[in-house]
């Protein structure tokens, strides 16, 4: 893992996703980070939330109406995205299970699946 020197501005936007589970948008981490740095922008946060995906301290999560989220975990795992509220969250699921669609996937892949990272979508309990 690639190791920078962290500004202020990209040390307060990797700890707000790590102080958080709900994924958020750029949208969410520029407004909770402007409470901190008012004069902080838009293109800033942008530009320290890829740079943090890019050397592995962050992942970017994209969804089908567009809008990325960022995730604190850099470790693989699962996803769950509620269509009706939006709500973003962990998906754990059991080791076993994960190697089992690992291998139904290498199947049908002319490779060696690593790894895997899904994302599920369907209405959460708050919204069923």
């Amino acid at each position: 893992m690639i190791k920078l020197n962290y500004s202020r501005q990209r040390q307060a936007i990797k700890d707000y996703l790590d102080s958080t589970k709900e994924h958020p948008t750029a949208d969410t981490v520029y407004s909770n980070v402007k409470l901190r740095f008012p004069n902080i922008s838009l293109g800033t946060v942008y530009r320290n939330l890829n740079l943090l995906t890019d050397i592995g301290e962050a992942v970017k999560i994209s969804t089908a109406e567009g809008k990325d989220r960022f995730d604190g975990n850099p470790m693989p795992h699962n996803h769950f995205h509620c269509v009706d509220c939006g709500r973003m969250v962990d998906l754990d699921l059991d080791m076993t299970h994960i190697h089992r669609i690992n291998d139904i996937a290498g199947d049908n892949f002319d490779g060696k699946i690593q790894s895997s990272a899904i994302l599920f979508y369907g209405m959460c309990g708050e919204c069923t």
